[in-house]
């Protein structure tokens, strides 16, 4: 991001707003700005560069790594269609071949009835359908449980939003104490449940009841734990979801736009799927001896496991980069709102960011999801390697080497898919202004406010749960399903559950976003949304920067 030593003129060339080449970066201000960013005199200047929303065209970035992407899914969706029509049509009949000791492999029978298999498919229908009709009112309760709850989830969400947005302060207290009674309420009951129930009684003994019981007990104590740590940040963090709530319902189309990326998501896995299938008809059989006795047994050929792996791999990286691809869309919708004038929102916001997602930025968007796929299976390698072998100093170093490398790179990630849509800017460049915008701010890298996180988490959990106890009240009311209702009552939680986490994702992401374009505010000394300067002004500054703050502090 420096300019050449020694030429001032290229300096003011690159930097100057009206640059076609650095059309995000605006002319350094010559007002002296009460700012946090000028108490270290020490600082390159070059630092001290303004930082703007990009409305203009943008060029393409990290063209590499898009390139790649690219070519791991052609591969994937070439050698897929290769293996449909290289498929052999014997896969799955290995009872037709025999050994053949004239030729020292496996042929296939010429005459061949499967009338054991008829008689066996005959039979596990019959049962099948026995199974079928004694489970017929279960499947039917359940399936229209999960059916209507889903279609009542998409008006829960946005009554959710609209009283987050203005009644923040009275949900979140009114839910604050649910975070403690609905858990105790519901390990009572079990327990009171169980111990009434000879069957339940039976198979777990008095002990472990009261063993469970206690447990539950102990965690409900953390909670509480956490919320009375936590109670001096409460104003604060109903501020900010309300102020996140507020932005949010002004990009409602987003509800539509991030499903159907998931939706395409699932259409584009499709037929990758597919491919998986028909991979494992490729190969043939082969005479196998075992015991002096010869018989056929099916061998793949030679290339299937390396396209199973090329398939994983592709997979992998594609939901990593459908995820960051989402948060991409909502910085970007978001920057725009706050970056426009007041009580205006900008027209097109969303579509011009799924412009520049699929298009310019796509990019940098890959690199931000290879990082992310990366430090996911990494981490659940070293998981895994713990619980099989979590002995040895030498696992240990590793382990201690693995975390502090995948911590690195989340702290490298953090804001910088925010930073990029916001200015388009490639993913190092962003990675890297990112961490000089907030460090010259005084503001963290890593924090912005986890309370946040948490109290949205457990207004999820409270209304999924109220859900919950309703939909089992009413199929105890309308249905016979009996101690069944229990089961259908917790996969429509479950349901609720996801869809509400999404719901809590997107707030999140918001809430990340405003964080940033408000540092941008702060560093150009301008105030775009008042009302959001108002509550994360009260944000606090970085623990690096408060340390050496107090330095400079005592030799000024």
């Amino acid at each position: 991001m420096a300019a050449d030593d020694g030429d001032p003129t290229k300096f003011a060339a690159i930097y100057d707003s009206s640059s076609p080449s650095h059309p995000l970066l605006s002319k350094p201000s010559t007002s002296a700005l009460d700012s946090p960013r000028r108490s270290d005199p020490e600082s390159d200047p070059t630092q001290f560069l303004q930082i703007s929303y990009n409305f203009g065209p943008r060029t393409f970035k990290d063209i590499p790594f898009l390139l790649l992407f690219d070519l791991l899914v052609l591969s994937t969706f070439g050698f897929g269609i290769f293996s449909i029509f290289h498929r052999n049509s014997d896969y799955g009949s290995s009872s037709s071949f025999t050994y053949d000791f004239t030729s020292s492999s496996c042929v296939k029978n010429s005459t061949f009835t499967k009338i054991s298999d008829g008689y066996y498919w005959a039979s596990s229908s019959v049962m099948y359908g026995m199974v079928s009709s004694s489970d017929s009112v279960f499947e039917k309760n359940l399936i229209w449980t999960l059916v209507v709850t889903l279609i009542l989830s998409v008006p829960f969400c946005f009554s959710v939003l609209l009283l987050l947005k203005h009644y923040t302060k009275q949900i979140v207290y009114a839910c604050l104490p649910l975070f403690v009674i609905f858990p105790i309420f519901f390990n009572v009951y079990w327990f009171v449940a169980c111990t009434l129930s000879p069957s339940c009684s039976d198979a777990l003994p008095l002990a472990y009841r009261i063993l469970v019981l206690v447990f539950v007990f102990l965690i409900i104590g953390i909670i509480v734990w956490i919320i009375v740590a936590n109670w001096h940040r409460i104003e604060l963090t109903i501020q900010i979801i309300s102020v996140a709530s507020d932005a949010l319902s002004k990009n409602l189309k987003l509800f539509v736009v991030l499903p159907l990326l998931t939706l395409g998501l699932v259409v584009y896995y499709a037929p990758i799927v597919v491919f998986l299938v028909f991979a494992r008809f490729n190969g043939k059989f082969v005479p196998r001896e075992l015991d002096g006795h010869y018989f056929c047994e099916w061998k793949e050929d030679s290339w299937v496991p390396a396209y199973y792996a090329l398939a994983i791999l592709t997979m992998l990286w594609s939901l990593a980069v459908m995820v960051e691809m989402q948060v991409y869309v909502i910085s970007g919708a978001i920057a725009q709102w706050y970056f426009s004038k007041e009580d205006s929102v900008p027209k097109k916001c969303i579509r011009s960011s799924l412009r520049n997602a699929f298009g310019q930025s796509f990019g940098t968007i890959c690199v931000s999801g290879l990082l992310i796929c990366i430090v996911r299976v990494v981490r659940a390698i070293v998981d895994n390697a713990r619980e099989e072998n979590p002995q040895g100093i030498v696992n240990l170093v590793l382990r201690c080497c693995a975390n502090a490398l995948l911590g690195a790179l989340d702290y490298l990630n953090k804001f910088t898919i925010n930073f990029a849509a916001i200015t388009g800017e490639a993913y190092c460049t962003s990675a890297k202004m990112t961490y000089e915008l907030l460090r010259r701010n005084l503001l963290s890298a890593v924090f912005v406010e986890t309370v946040s996180t948490r109290i949205l988490t457990g207004i999820v959990f409270v209304l999924s749960a109220a859900y919950a106890v309703a939909t089992w009240a009413v199929l105890r009311g309308v249905s016979n399903l009996g101690i069944d209702s229990y089961l259908v009552a917790i996969l429509a939680w479950l349901l609720l559950i996801v869809v509400l986490a999404f719901f809590v994702h997107v707030l999140d992401d918001v809430i990340d976003t405003i964080y940033v374009c408000y540092a941008i505010d702060r560093d150009k000394g301008d105030v775009c949304k008042q009302e959001v300067h108002e509550v994360y002004v009260h944000l606090p500054i970085s623990r690096s920067t408060r340390s050496s703050l107090i330095p400079n502090a005592l030799n000024a």
